[in-house]
């Protein structure tokens, strides 16, 4: 059995036109999450240890205000496009897109606005709740009313996430949400003794900018070979890698797969991502550098989370070679994510 609550969460500031932000409480036997309206932000996941003991395993902050200042999208769904598409630019039909360049020389994770900073429309399902928003036309510059439904639904110890869209011209899409984990519990120092596997054969090396080349490169004998399980501080260690931040590259197809396990063994944690998604980003929270203040006055240091974002490949806008991007008039794009958490 699944309970749903809502309750107020705070108020947007009138320049933000003022809204009222909601909070909505999915609570299973073993897992407790809450999800904002703002953002469709996941602001709490709290799941047992081997012991039966509840720790809240996601970075955020207490408040509203928290998450209305500049942050690196803590728990949020971002788009329209995840990731980075190269300066900001595509061609659709012969005619030239510019976004805004927020990431150096590239556009990232919807621009200068995207689905990350913008309220939703909450409609409580009876395991879950549901958030609409149209994206209107121009919208960050991207083309098309683009109509989305992100749904949120607990059952047991599993969370989906599914993702659902219809627009008006063709457009790039590509949803996705941040979440920044630490099975040891948000606010722990870092994730160097958790162990990762990622069901890819290969991977995306980028240039200085984390823009693809546009190799798919093997991950055979590599750093990223992580088809086995690894202890992340030791094989960060190993391969003298500063962190990741790379898209792995999964099986193509449209059913659910496994295709990531985390695994902490001084609390017995687990955590598995399913998904129909064609990649999934890695990345060990590189840019955190302790300077904020989340929850419980706690501090994020480099390396004291790990995020697992399935989407489509980064820039594939932009490499008629990658998995198409593309949505069109009359089509509609659907893609699923679970996340399951255990004990082991």
């Amino acid at each position: 059995m699944t309970t749903v609550r809502r309750e107020a969460f705070g108020r947007m500031p009138p320049e933000e036109g003022g809204g009222e932000v909601e909070k909505f409480v999915l609570q299973s036997d073993s897992v407790r999450v809450e999800i904002l309206s703002f953002g469709c932000i996941i602001t709490t996941l709290e799941t047992k240890d081997r012991d039966g003991q509840f720790s809240d395993v996601v970075l955020g902050f207490d408040t509203l205000e928290g998450y209305m200042r500049k942050h690196p999208f803590f728990g949020a769904v971002v788009g329209r496009v995840a990731n980075r598409i190269a300066k900001g630019r595509f061609t659709l039909d012969g005619k030239e897109y510019q976004l805004f360049l927020n990431n150096g020389p590239n556009s990232l994770h919807g621009g200068a606005k995207g689905f990350d900073k913008v309220l939703w429309s909450p409609q409580v399902l009876p395991n879950g709740v549901r958030f609409f928003r149209l994206s209107p036309d121009g919208e960050e510059g991207y083309p098309g009313d683009l109509k989305v439904w992100v749904t949120y639904t607990l059952s047991g110890r599993e969370l989906a996430i599914n993702y659902h869209a219809q627009t008006s011209k063709t457009t790039p899409i590509s949803l996705t949400n941040h979440a920044y984990f630490n099975l040891a519990g948000q606010g722990s120092r870092d994730v160097y003794d958790h162990e990762i596997s990622i069901e890819a054969d290969s991977y995306l090396p980028v240039d200085d900018t984390k823009i693809p080349t546009g190799e798919v490169a093997a991950v055979q004998g590599t750093g990223f070979d992580l088809r086995q399980p690894v202890e992340l501080g030791k094989h960060l260690q190993k391969f003298h890698l500063d962190g990741f931040d790379h898209n792995f590259c999964l099986c193509q197809g449209q059913d659910r797969r496994l295709v990531a396990r985390v695994f902490h063994p001084p609390t017995g944690r687990t955590m598995e991502v399913h998904t129909t998604q064609p990649g999934i980003q890695f990345y060990t929270g590189n840019n955190l550098d302790g300077s904020l203040k989340g929850k419980g006055a706690a501090t994020y240091p480099k390396h004291s989370a790990f995020c697992l974002e399935t989407q489509n490949w980064p820039d594939a806008v932009n490499k008629p070679h990658f998995p198409n991007v593309l949505l069109h008039p009359g089509e509609e794009y659907n893609h699923t994510t679970w996340l399951v958490f255990d004990t082991a």
